[in-house]
């Protein structure tokens, strides 16, 4: 039997992210730790979510969840590397928005010198597309900020 979960936000995208990522995990650098990543992007919600002024946030859940992650993936392995690679991911997957906006979270020189931007691109691609159902407007937007993210970044390292 499938359960349609509805949480405040809408459905939960947890499962949705890690479906995109398996369809496209064979773009990505590292796709054992891609798909990692993608299952624990968003664990650092659960402790960071309040309500403020009548909207529900999770303001540093990349933060917290990359911590989280660590702490999670030594309970099954000593891999440091493997763990390592998989928590700057979640740490880093809200940057495309941070940058797109021009938000003063954006650390763009950090995160490079931790991960892949391509990377970063992939797994925050599959974050918003993983919102489903989506108009192809949407779809199409959400294309243009990964392009525009890229972009971005690129600029910036020359």
């Amino acid at each position: 039997m499938v359960y349609d979960i509805e949480c405040e936000g809408g459905k939960i995208n947890t499962m949705q992210v890690v479906d995109m990522a398996a369809r496209n995990k064979l773009k990505s650098e590292e796709s054992d730790i891609f798909m990692w990543a993608a299952l624990l992007h968003d664990l650092g919600k659960a402790p960071t979510t309040r309500l403020r002024k009548g909207k529900i946030t999770a303001y540093d859940h990349d933060r917290v969840g990359a911590e989280m992650a660590v702490r999670f993936l030594r309970e099954f392995t000593r891999d440091s590397v493997f763990i390592d690679k998989v928590s700057k991911l979640v740490r880093w997957h809200m940057q495309i928005l941070y940058v797109v906006k021009d938000l003063p979270f954006a650390n763009i020189k950090k995160m490079a010198e931790e991960v892949s931007i391509h990377e970063i691109a992939l797994l925050g691609l599959c974050d918003r597309l993983g919102r489903q159902p989506m108009s192809e407007e949407k779809i199409l937007e959400e294309h243009e900020n990964i392009e525009q993210f890229i972009q971005k970044c690129e600029q910036f390292g020359k």
